[in-house]
């Protein structure tokens, strides 16, 4: 293995281009459990990205924002949500672990109870991603772009360091919004609303 040499500024962390056929996916599983103190994703054209744990505050605003979908969820019980350490495999063949995911009830329904067991081929409903230290937002917005293209239906890049998300849309609609603006679930997720501000005070 290389380190890879297409944009390596562009990844987080280490980005490392695997030979020709790659790992299979139970191979890739199987290394994410020997190195549980990283964070790995798989691009779809097999870059392996290997990154350390997020740092502490942005991990208490992940728990909060995790925590304000939890009690919007409990109340509606329309689907299953995710925390960051849950890997997903797209339709394009990427492995991404968004900081926070969302799963209408149905979807998750249709999913075979042995692939809840790996990381589950589907794209979510919804996804969250915050900026963390210096982060590109350059990828992060490429990656956004990514689960919009795979099936997801709304996805919030929140950006700490400029007191603004970019919300995406299904219909492919990309809105900048100020923390002091509510988001809302609109369709997706009826009835959720959320004011970073009260959560990146």
């Amino acid at each position: 293995m290389t380190a890879a040499a297409k944009e390596p500024a562009v990844y987080p962390g280490i980005a490392i281009k695997m030979p020709v056929g790659g790992m299979s996916d139970e191979q890739f599983y199987q290394f994410c459990n020997l190195n549980p103190d990283l964070r790995i994703e798989r691009t779809a054209d097999q870059y392996i990205l290997l990154m350390a744990p997020t740092n502490s505050d942005t991990g208490k605003r992940n728990f909060t924002l995790s925590g304000e979908l939890y009690i919007w969820n409990k109340k509606y019980k329309l689907g299953e949500g995710f925390d960051s350490s849950t890997g997903f495999k797209l339709p394009n063949g990427a492995e991404r672990s968004p900081d926070v995911a969302w799963i209408q009830n149905a979807r998750w329904a249709a999913i075979k109870p042995e692939q809840r067991l790996r990381f589950a081929p589907v794209a979510p409903d919804f996804v969250a991603e915050i900026r963390s230290g210096d982060q590109s937002l350059v990828y992060l917005k490429e990656k956004m772009e990514e689960y919009m293209q795979c099936g997801c239906r709304l996805a919030w890049l929140i950006d700490p360091q400029s007191r603004r998300t970019w919300v995406y849309t299904e219909n492919g609609d990309i809105q900048t919004i100020g923390f002091d603006t509510p988001l809302t679930g609109g369709e997706v997720m009826p009835d959720l609303e959320i004011r970073m501000a009260e959560i990146f005070d």
